[in-house]
């Protein structure tokens, strides 16, 4: 069966609600775009295993969503409007699946606009993508390193190289940093017995390993997120409901502990991200500490 093209009416008007977007604040910039797309689809559940986002990974995402909206299991996923962006979708007859794929499509992740309920394990086909992805790089890595360093021309002479690679590989390398044994991220048994807590560590970034935090240097983070060297602290206490004497405690303490794992985060090469419940403890750290990347979970206890 041929497959469907891009001029589709519907996808017309989903690119022209959604492509305006701007960027978002937070969004991660992947190594390339098949990567960026697959890392993004990780995020969410599929019924066909990912297999339509591994076929169409080379496209944009919003022609991606178009192609593969219909795999997606779509009964554990909530889609809120909250740019009010798409709200031209909705003169079609078929309003809540238009304005869904509309959010969906949309170019850049927007906080709160897809919620999936329950953990999300990704799909074999996405993560074997992801995986050959790494694997290759590794050999560009490993042949670059092999390779004797040619005599340098003229340069008159010197032919410009493919922007994305040193060399102008079709993959450019995914990350500079070297990796040490012991900053490999090993799955351990969890050392929290707090099941909200777990829970929100698990289904949030996603954690790569759900049920399991994960060592980097022989420090404790509450997950590693799919597809990305990302790893989350995750705070669910009722921050809100201490009185101002605690919240400045608690929020000493945790500084004390942040300081820890990112450093150790950076050195490493990953990114480091806090997830707090309420607004009111992101905005307590972030007064103490303006440089910290916080999300806001909204996970309750």
């Amino acid at each position: 069966m041929p497959r469907r093209t891009c001029s589709a009416p519907l996808l017309l008007l989903l690119l022209s609600a959604c492509t305006t977007m701007d960027p978002s604040p937070g969004e991660f910039e992947a190594p390339s775009p098949r990567l960026a797309n697959l890392q993004r689809a990780a995020l969410y559940p599929w019924t066909d295993d990912g297999q339509c986002v591994v076929r169409e990974a080379s496209n944009e995402w919003p022609i991606l969503a178009e192609r593969c909206f219909y795999a997606l299991e779509r009964d554990r996923m909530r889609f809120r409007d909250v740019t009010k962006k798409c709200a031209v979708a909705q003169a079609d007859a078929a309003a809540p699946a238009v304005v869904a794929l509309c959010i969906f499509a949309a170019p850049e992740i927007v906080a709160g606009a897809v919620i999936v309920v329950g953990a999300v394990v990704v799909a074999a086909a996405i993560q074997e993508g992801i995986d050959a992805y790494q694997r290759h790089a590794a050999r560009e890595r490993a042949k670059l390193k092999t390779q004797p360093t040619p005599a340098k021309e003229p340069l008159a002479n010197q032919t410009p190289k493919p922007k994305g690679s040193p060399t102008g590989d079709i993959f450019p390398v995914p990350d500079s940093n070297p990796r040490r044994p012991e900053c490999e991220a090993i799955p351990v048994p969890r050392a929290s017995k707090d099941d909200p807590h777990n829970e929100c560590a698990d289904k949030f970034p996603p954690n790569r390993y759900p049920g399991m935090d994960v060592s980097v240097g022989g420090i404790r983070f509450d997950a590693l997120q799919v597809g990305v060297r990302v790893l989350w602290e995750i705070k669910t206490h009722q921050f809100d409901k201490y009185n101002s004497f605690v919240q400045s405690m608690e929020i000493d303490k945790e500084l004390k502990q942040i300081q820890r794992e990112r450093a150790i985060a950076t050195a490493c090469g990953y990114d480091f991200v806090i997830g707090v419940s309420t607004q009111a403890h992101k905005d307590a750290l972030l007064a103490k500490a303006p440089l910290l990347n916080i999300v806001v979970t909204g996970c309750t206890r």
